[in-house]
């Protein structure tokens, strides 16, 4: 039986994807970096900043040090923290709060399991922070997905066995992590027909169809 949901943040909860991927195209276009796509974005999806980072030095013939690599991530994540200061509940996604609000009258607890360091900030500037029982992010975690470290986190927070949670997520690598910690994993968005998830919906906007198809006997 599932007691705990852990949300993933961006692409599950809010949509922050094209101001992600404007800050690493300003990055690459001050360091000369060309060819870095929208594709490329989509492949830094659910993994660290640096992890992040090192999609987009693929792109590049220089050769960075760990130093460099550390400033060149702290100049993204500054772009982008700015570009957060008119964020509002405006980029939470359809049937977020339904969705919640369902569980959490069935009494499941509620965590968010994300790479982000920002997620804290995210949670409050999108009027998300009071719905969740535990948060687990960035700046709990030395791995990043598909380690499953950020989700072991967020169960431990919450007091929840492993297996009697269940992960929503977008991204492949976050499918992986789930599967890796004993978890249940819905997917979504972009990983909806990743073939190792459990279950598949479009959006958490799909909360009907998911009561009616998926969690019959199961929640």
């Amino acid at each position: 039986m599932i007691k705990a949901v852990i949300f993933d943040l961006d692409g599950v909860l809010v949509t922050t994807d094209e101001l992600h991927y404007r800050a690493w195209k300003q990055l690459a276009a001050e360091e000369g970096i060309k060819g870095f796509t929208k594709e490329d974005n989509i492949r830094q999806r659910g993994v660290s900043r640096m992890a992040s980072l090192e999609v987009l030095l693929e792109k590049s013939d220089k050769k960075y040090s760990d130093e460099e690599k550390l400033a060149l991530a702290d100049r993204k994540n500054n772009i982008y923290v700015r570009s957060l200061a008119g964020l509002d509940r405006s980029a939470v996604l359809d049937g977020v709060f339904e969705f919640i609000d369902h569980i959490k009258s069935m009494g499941i607890k509620t965590a968010v399991g994300s790479a982000s360091k920002n997620t804290p900030m995210i949670l409050e500037k999108t009027g998300l922070a009071a719905l969740f029982d535990a948060v687990s992010c960035g700046l709990d975690t030395q791995n990043s997905k598909p380690d499953p470290e950020v989700f072991l986190i967020a169960a431990d927070k919450l007091g929840i066995p492993y297996k009697n949670c269940l992960v929503i997520e977008d991204s492949d690598a976050g499918i992986q992590a789930a599967k890796a910690g004993g978890m249940l994993a819905l997917a979504v968005g972009a990983a909806k027909n990743n073939p190792h998830a459990d279950y598949s919906a479009e959006s958490l906007a799909d909360s009907c169809i998911l009561r009616e198809r998926h969690y019959t006997g199961i929640l």
